[in-house]
């Protein structure tokens, strides 16, 4: 975690999905390390009280990622109470459980709304604004499962890896115009979207709030690869290079083809009931 001498000086930063988990989690990091945070999220009421109990300075305002006008919104509330934005977290996003052939036509279109739409929407108010400027940081929140196909989120890992295919050709296009684009690739995280699933060997869960450290790594010293925990990086090296035989045998050592597969449903079970009722769901 950052302390408050590793100062961000001040930076605006928006969190989308900012009122719990890691958003919440990156949030108050930031805010320890001197930047100032709006968090948007689809329950307003709870981005308010979050931004409350973050303090700092901190505001929660409504956001409803699948909606570009509500983005607008919550883009231009944000700079109108703390100023013109520095980094942009695309946080919001759903992770639905289960195997693909059961997968309902409205989960899928959820996903692709909330883990697609909303990140497009995000990245195409903020980086105009950024190019124009001569900096920004871009910050999208994908998944170990953007780099691997993840039997249980058939779906979700397609979503996932969508976001770290847009981020790497996105950041090539802008390359000199002096805006920065990072890419975050958590394994699972210890928060309701990752309640009732287990680890996969010799990695376990991590926290939101190590997530958070290394966002705010990546924001005082930006890089675009920003895998957690760090050492899923050399592994995805390792795998890259192996015929497909080897790269599906080391995820049958690891148990990441049945991690997922093997959730507790009752630990599970509040958070798939949330997803599938929402609309959208952060």
């Amino acid at each position: 975690m950052a302390s408050k001498s590793e100062n961000l000086n001040g930076r605006i930063v928006a969190i989308t999905g900012g009122a719990r988990g890691i958003g919440k989690a990156t949030a108050k990091a930031l805010v320890d390390a001197g930047a100032r945070v709006a968090i948007g999220d689809l329950d307003s009421d709870l981005a308010a009280q979050t931004a409350s109990e973050i303090g700092g300075g901190t505001i929660g305002l409504p956001l409803d990622v699948t909606d570009r006008d509500s983005f607008e919104g919550f883009v231009a509330a944000a700079e109108a109470a703390l100023g013109a934005l520095d980094v942009l977290i695309n946080n919001a996003g759903i992770m639905p459980v289960g195997r693909f052939v059961e997968e309902d036509d409205a989960t899928a279109r959820r996903l692709v709304d909330i883990n697609i739409h909303g990140v497009l929407y995000g990245m195409k108010i903020v980086l105009p604004r950024f190019v124009e400027r001569g900096s920004g940081h871009l910050i999208n929140i994908a998944s170990a499962a953007g780099k691997a196909g993840f039997p249980g989120v058939a779906t979700y890992s397609g979503t996932k890896h969508f976001v770290v295919g847009v981020s790497e050709a996105t950041r090539l296009e802008l390359r000199g115009t002096g805006v920065e684009v990072s890419c975050v690739m958590p394994n699972i995280v210890n928060t309701d979207l990752g309640s009732g699933i287990g680890h996969a060997r010799f990695i376990p869960k991590s926290e939101p709030e190590d997530v958070a450290a290394e966002i705010v790594s990546a924001v005082r010293k930006p890089h675009f690869d920003v895998y957690v925990p760090p050492l899923i990086g050399p592994i995805n090296k390792i795998v890259g290079v192996l015929p497909r035989a080897g790269r599906e045998g080391i995820a049958r050592l690891l148990k990441a083809d049945t991690v997922i597969l093997d959730v507790d449903w009752d630990q599970r079970k509040t958070y798939e009931d949330r997803a599938s009722k929402s609309d959208p769901l952060h």
